[in-house]
C-alpha cells in the first residue's frame, strides 16, 4: 500500500504533469466525497490535481473548491443524470460557466 501524502506527491509529481486522485472508498457511492483527501491535495500537491468519488450534489462543487484552496478539479461520473444519476449535467454545465464568468 502507498499512502497519499506531501512525500509522496512530491515524489511522484517527478514522474507526471497531473494527478488524478480516485477516493476509492466512495466511488459510485454518491455519499459525499472524502473532504480529508481533496484538503491534502490543495495543500499539498505540488502539480495540478483532479479528485474523483463520493459526489452527490452539485455543492460538492463549491465544497472542493473551498477544501482544495482552488487548486483542485473535480470529475463526476455515475452521479450525472446522463449516467443515471440524479445530478443534472445542465447544472454542472452552469456552475463552471458561472465560476468562470467571476
Amino acid at each position: 500500500d502507498v499512502i497519499v501524502d506531501k512525500s509522496t506527491l512530491e515524489l511522484l509529481s517527478q514522474y507526471c504533469d497531473e494527478f488524478l486522485v480516485h477516493g476509492v472508498e466512495n466511488e459510485g457511492k454518491r455519499c459525499g466525497i472524502l473532504e480529508d483527501l481533496v484538503v491534502l491535495l490543495g495543500e499539498h500537491s505540488p502539480i495540478p490535481s483532479t479528485y474523483a468519488g463520493g459526489v452527490k450534489a452539485v455543492s460538492d462543487l463549491d465544497r472542493v473548491k473551498e477544501l482544495g484552496k482552488g487548486k483542485v478539479d473535480l470529475t463526476i461520473g455515475s452521479a450525472l443524470d446522463c449516467f443515471g444519476g440524479d445530478i443534472p449535467y445542465d447544472d454542472v454545465i452552469a456552475w463552471h460557466k458561472n465560476e468562470n464568468s467571476n
